[in-house]
């Protein structure tokens, strides 16, 4: 036992690590549904809030541009400290980092919960957003520390639920707090339901949660906190500000990001070339098979994943009349399906590997094409209940990518990599999906524009368009399918081996 927990702590190479001793914790699945529930919640409070925001409004006296910061505020900082708190973990423990974030989780959504005025609701959104943001890298790393072989696949199979479950029913869960919670301040207990769950997860958290040596000697890139950082905060900032406004007078930032990532990169090879230890690893682009297609592939499926949720609602809820309840029942078939089929499709993921993620990027195309065929075309009363089977298809699509793509993606990174590396991961997802929730919205409300009742073409036309990033997710996952084929066929030549190797170990 004493040598498996070095190993775990120090890392290894992929082959090290699907030879550890699988099941060697008998506490592991126990602890995994605790980072899992407390996974949940911090992803579900980015869709949760959109429901209650009217009632917010209302209560608290506030502007359209300050209530909408209280769903932007938090997605911005949840997406900055992704990378950074992933790597602090690696660094002093995951356990600890999990938590820790987690206590300050709890404390910031009691606080939001009793927020007297909306510029008190921002700030608890903000911390209870960087809270968020340094729990959910832990997540990922814990699967890897704990789990090897085929059951990784199965751990990482229900992690791609927690992911595509937590997106699609939040604003359904929102609307049946709300119902339950009737009254004007009804909208408060949005934020006081994680307070029980989360005790109960900090509980079961300090009981099951393995104790494993952190790494030694490390040292926090700070140059590149800051590089890295300041280019998401450009990058990210007039997205969550589009509705007043931020992409037309910030488009400037864009370039400022790019500037950055780009000086950031740079400054990781340099720090990497003279042996220090970078925030975020190049090796894992260079070296750790299938992260690169991976995380590219996750970015650009969250700009449509993400965005067609909002656009829905804006359809069934201002087009249809639907009450935000029952216009979250409408898309249920969508979440119920990816829940199913991302637990079906981590004990598939080692067996079929990318074509997994090809057959799912399909039907989740398939799927959304149906829908807005039905929602078009159909006869407004009928158009709901024909889209559905078409959720259904999009939703068993949906379970096949996200935790597939988290296997493949992560599957070669050295454990003692693990939290920068999933932290980036879902940098690259908040950032698709900042992209998606300013772009398709604005699209429905571009074509609305054009005429206020066409809301059958309204969309249509955005969710056809967040078609466009899965069938680019889709093209990369055919050309990482192809291959790996030809990878299996004509096996690396021992230079290159060992150059992977190194650079996995180093």
């Amino acid at each position: 036992m004493g040598t498996e927990r070095k190993a775990h702590g120090r890392g290894g190479t992929p082959a090290e690590q699907a030879a550890g001793a699988e099941g060697s914790d008998p506490r592991r699945w126990k602890a995994l549904w605790v980072t899992l529930v407390a996974g949940f919640m911090s992803l579900l409070d980015v869709t949760i809030v959109a429901v209650a925001l009217p009632s917010m409004q209302r209560d608290l006296h506030a502007s359209a541009p300050a209530i909408q910061w209280v769903v932007s505020g938090y997605a911005l900082a949840f997406a900055l400290v992704l990378v950074t708190a992933g790597r602090v973990g690696d660094a002093i423990g995951r356990r600890r980092i999990f938590l820790l974030a987690l206590s300050a989780f709890v404390l910031c959504s009691a606080a939001a919960g009793a927020a007297p005025s909306i510029e008190l609701l921002i700030v608890a959104r903000l911390a209870q957003g960087v809270a968020a943001g340094c729990l959910a890298p832990q997540n990922s790393a814990l699967i890897q520390q704990m789990f090897r072989g085929a059951e990784r696949g199965r751990a990482f199979g229900l992690f791609g639920a927690t992911v595509g479950i937590s997106s699609a029913v939040g604003p359904v869960v929102g609307g049946l707090i709300l119902n339950l919670a009737d009254g004007p301040q009804g909208w408060r207990w949005i934020f006081y339901v994680n307070v029980p769950v989360g005790v109960l997860a900090l509980v079961l958290g300090l009981r099951l949660l393995p104790k494993l040596a952190p790494g030694r000697g490390e040292r926090l890139d700070l140059p590149g906190v800051v590089l890295l950082g300041g280019g998401v905060l450009a990058l990210m900032l007039p997205l969550v500000l589009a509705e007043s406004g931020g992409v037309r007078q910030l488009w400037w930032l864009f370039l400022v990001g790019a500037a950055l990532l780009a000086a950031f990169v740079r400054w990781e090879r340099r720090v990497a070339a003279r042996g220090g230890q970078p925030l975020l690893d190049p090796g894992l682009v260079t070296a750790a098979r299938g992260y690169a297609a991976g995380a590219a592939i996750a970015t650009l499926y969250f700009v449509g994943f993400s965005g067609v949720w909002l656009v829905f609602a804006l359809y069934f809820q201002n087009g249809q009349g639907y009450s935000p309840l029952a216009s979250g029942l409408a898309v249920t078939p969508f979440a119920l399906g990816s829940a199913l089929a991302a637990v079906v499709a981590g004990r598939l993921v080692e067996r079929l590997g990318r074509l997994l993620t090809v057959c799912g990027l399909t039907a989740v195309a398939l799927g959304l094409g149906g829908a807005v065929l039905c929602l078009r075309l159909a006869p407004a009363d009928l158009a709901t209940w024909l889209a559905a089977p078409a959720l259904l298809v999009g939703g068993l699509g949906s379970g096949c990518v996200i935790s597939p793509n988290v296997t493949m993606t992560l599957r070669e990174v050295p454990v003692r990599m693990a939290g920068a590396a999933g932290g980036a991961l879902q940098t690259g997802q908040r950032l698709g999906g900042a992209i998606g929730t300013a772009a398709l919205p604005g699209l429905f409300y571009l074509v609305l524009s054009a005429d206020a009742h066409d809301y059958r073409s309204a969309v249509a036309i955005a969710v056809g368009s967040g078609i466009a990033p899965v069938l680019c997710a889709l093209a990369l996952a055919v050309r990482d399918w192809l291959r790996d084929r030809r990878a299996r066929r004509d096996p690396c030549p021992p230079e290159v081996s060992h150059s992977h190797g190194h650079a996995s170990q180093g």
